[in-house]
Parts: structure tokens; C-alpha cells; sequence
């Protein structure tokens, strides 16, 4: 679980848009740039190299 005051001051890297949470998935989702962030034990890794592209699914969803 992602700190909510903290999510609140990140943004992604790529696009500077603000983040989503997916508690599912732990990992931070940025609709604008296509990406998601991992979260590797409650710490988010904001590096465009360690972000997955999301699917054309996740972009609609």
C-alpha cells in the first residue's frame, strides 16, 4: 500500500501526470505516458527503464 500523501506529490517522470494506485497490480499508473511504475516492497521505482508499457486495455480502462 502506497503512502496517500505521497501519492499525492508524485507524478510520472515521462509526462510529469498524476499517478494512479493499482493495489492489484502494486504498481503506479500513468495514463498520460502509457507507463507503470513498479512498487518493490512499499517503494516506488520511478525509473522510465523499470516502467512497463501499459495495454491498449489498461490505456481505456
Amino acid at each position: 500500500m502506497i503512502d496517500k500523501k505521497l501519492l499525492e506529490i508524485l507524478v510520472c517522470p515521462v509526462s510529469k501526470a498524476p499517478l494512479e494506485y493499482n493495489e492489484e497490480k502494486d504498481e503506479l499508473v500513468c495514463k498520460a505516458s502509457g507507463l507503470a511504475y513498479p512498487v518493490r516492497d512499499g517503494i516506488p521505482v520511478m525509473l522510465e527503464s523499470e516502467a512497463r508499457q501499459l495495454t491498449a486495455d489498461e490505456k481505456l480502462g
